[in-house]
């Protein structure tokens, strides 16, 4: 199979279509969505995280089915907004149709699993809080070169959420999983 080059990856986004300068690109990373059956406890949960609510609402109609390939659905959704205002979590509670399948309990290294990632100022504290909530950490907070503090969770219902503090003069910009030569 022959190799490409990031110049020419890039030449070949900016000549797409035979529009010079035309990149494809996203935007913003708008938010991820979770299921859950209390969504009342999911609320409270990632608000003591440090996530605000900006609403709730119902959505139902043919519309939706036509988004989510879901028909005669009516689902109660909660907006949670990160602290800087960057991302969102979607809580989804079901009314109809019922729940499909359930992998909360499934281990991380299933195929299609989801994690969310969050960064906070002190690890320990977080945990704490959270534990009042019924988390629980999953194996051990572990130290990853003086640069993270890190561990998984399982939250309200379950959900897999990794926590990391960071350590030392790290700029976010930085990729922690590159090595500097």
């Amino acid at each position: 199979m022959k190799r490409i080059t990031l110049v020419q990856t890039v030449h070949f986004a900016q000549t797409l279509n035979g529009r010079q300068g035309y990149i494809m690109t996203v935007k913003r990373m708008d938010n991820v969505g979770i299921v859950v059956e209390d969504i009342d406890a999911a609320i409270e949960f990632f608000t003591e995280l440090g996530l605000t609510l900006e609403g709730r609402m119902l959505i139902e109609g043919e519309w939706a089915g036509r988004v989510t390939g879901v028909r005669d659905q009516c689902v109660e959704i909660a907006m949670m907004c990160t602290p800087d205002g960057h991302s969102r979590i979607e809580l989804s509670r079901f009314d109809t149709p019922a729940i499909e399948s359930d992998h909360r309990t499934a281990p991380v290294n299933s195929l299609g699993y989801l994690r969310v990632m969050f960064t906070v100022e002190n690890i320990d504290d977080t945990l704490a809080r959270l534990s009042k909530l019924g988390a629980t950490v999953v194996d051990e907070v572990v130290d990853y070169e003086d640069i993270y503090r890190l561990c998984y969770i399982r939250g309200p219902e379950q959900i897999l959420i990794g926590l990391a503090q960071q350590l030392g003069q790290q700029t976010s910009r930085e990729n922690p999983l590159e090595r500097k030569r």
